[in-house]
């Protein structure tokens, strides 16, 4: 797995076309201001243990938050950051998990709609944490 995260101050992103038939609709769109945003890549590899990648995930989001006072996440499956690449359901199950783990620890999660791509605009801090990449 792959996360690319960034600490924003706001991210605004709006669904531009559907991109896997059997997605839920989800046209629309959303702001989030002051957030983690992180851009999650599961790999091919991850689907032999998908609990043990998603942990180790939410653990990782979970410590830039701390780090930079943050306590709003929003997922973004993006399919870019590796040539491997898990099947569509393992990816809804790896951001669900992280989602999930990091909800019950106290911090308040959105997920991007799975399944489309999206018009997003995003503004990320200066600071050396507000920009990290980390493979799992």
């Amino acid at each position: 797995m792959k996360l690319l995260m960034f600490d924003t101050k706001e991210f605004w992103y709006r669904t531009f076309r559907k991109t896997l038939e059997g997605a839920a609709a989800a046209e629309g769109e959303a702001t989030v201001i002051d957030a983690i945003v992180v851009f999650v890549h599961v790999e091919k590899e991850d689907e032999a243990d998908i609990d043990r990648a998603s942990k180790k995930a939410a653990d990782n989001v979970a410590w830039l938050a701390r780090k930079t006072g943050r306590n709003r996440v929003l997922l973004h499956s993006f399919a870019h950051l590796s040539e491997s690449k898990s099947s569509p359901e393992h990816a809804i199950i790896a951001l669900e998990r992280i989602g999930d783990r990091l909800k019950a620890t106290g911090y308040e999660v959105s997920v991007t709609p799975f399944g489309y791509f999206l018009e997003f605009k995003v503004h990320v801090k200066g600071e050396s944490l507000a920009k990290v990449w980390k493979s799992i």
